[in-house]
């Protein structure tokens, strides 16, 4: 069965070629309605866009694309601004699995064209890359389920991070849970902590959540209180919003905790200044962890106890899977779990 084309969609939607064109290159200049008509018809052909079919039939674009989320953190970046020689210093997750993708990439001659941003919602994002690359890594919650089904039925797609929602694609994540665990259980019994606050993501964060069961493990197998939610959750996990939580919880009426533990480095970051602009000392008054080990938590003060993920190591595997799916397409799905380390450093009490 030959490939759907603009035509296929054009006739299926009702509107005409131009449009459909229009939809996939300018969507705001058409209206909502007509819009998401022409996508529902894109989406129930498997119709991909492309601004050069035949090179996308035979994959000789040359290019491996990357969709994510915008994680710019504006205190991140003022930290680099303040700081020339920072900017090592503050690149955060997605800038690591950029460097990632881009030296694996490299070294199969190979370019990477990236998609950090949802404006326009994710059938924009998808129409930007998907029609334009040999095959593309695609970050958990990026992109809905069924637009991925469509575009992996023409291109190679790799899952990175978060649980494997589509069995036939290949996926890779870290060992969150195990991660969080082995983290908690040193500030139980290592340190003697007891009262502890996990500060976790949105509820529809893959990452965080698994970094929370690790928590609940940790606490069930010391027998400490299991709690059923985070103590306090965040929607974009920044700085500012580890800042807001820290303030939250030293505000509260019940007896403060032990040590905060984040669901990553940036809300934990904010938090040790927060702290320290209230006048708590960390560790002696309150230990703090973080989670991916990004360089930031390297140079704070005090040096941050985190769980330092292999970043990197996730865009280089994306890349060495797409390269291999491309020279075999027929191959059985991979599934990788990489290894995580946690690092014990001042701000628990170690170092």
């Amino acid at each position: 069965m030959s490939a759907p084309t603009v035509y296929d969609v054009a006739e299926r939607s009702g509107v005409s070629i131009a449009t459909v064109s229009r939809v996939y290159r300018n969507p705001d200049s058409v209206r909502a309605q007509t819009r998401e008509r022409v996508l529902e018809a894109a989406r129930e052909l498997g119709y991909v866009p492309s601004g050069n079919a035949r090179g996308l039939a035979s994959r000789t674009t040359g290019v491996l694309g990357l969709c994510f989320p915008d994680y710019a953190d504006p205190d991140a970046e003022a930290d680099a601004e303040a700081d020339s020689d920072a900017d090592d210093a503050v690149m955060l997750y997605s800038d690591q699995i950029i460097r990632g993708m881009e030296r694996a990439a490299r070294r199969h001659g190979y370019a990477l064209l990236i998609a950090a941003s949802l404006e326009g919602g994710p059938e924009s994002l998808v129409a930007k890359v998907a029609g334009r690359v040999d095959g593309f890594a695609v970050l958990a919650q990026t992109v809905p389920t069924e637009d991925l089904e469509v575009i992996s039925r023409r291109l190679p797609v790799v899952m990175l991070a978060g649980p494997r929602e589509i069995d036939h694609l290949d996926h890779i994540v870290v060992a969150n849970a195990d991660g969080e665990r082995e983290l908690t259980r040193h500030l139980i019994e290592d340190h003697g902590l007891r009262r502890l606050a996990f500060i976790g993501g949105d509820v529809d964060s893959p990452d965080a959540e698994a970094r929370f069961r690790g928590f609940q493990e940790a606490c069930r197998d010391a027998g400490l209180p299991v709690p059923d939610a985070p103590d306090l959750r965040t929607t974009m996990m920044k700085q500012a919003e580890g800042a807001e939580a820290a303030e939250t919880l030293l505000d509260r009426r019940a007896e403060r905790p032990e040590a905060m533990l984040f669901a990553n480095d940036q809300m934990a970051v904010g938090a040790l200044r927060a702290l320290a602009r209230r006048g708590v000392r960390v560790p002696q008054d309150m230990a703090v962890t973080g989670f991916d080990g990004i360089p930031l938590s390297r140079i704070v003060q005090p040096s941050l106890t985190t769980v330092r993920q292999p970043i990197r190591q996730l865009g280089e595997q994306a890349v060495e899977l797409l390269i291999k799916r491309l020279g075999d397409s027929s191959r059985d799905p991979v599934s990788l779990t990489l290894p995580v380390s946690p690092i014990h450093r001042s701000s628990c009490g170690c170092g």
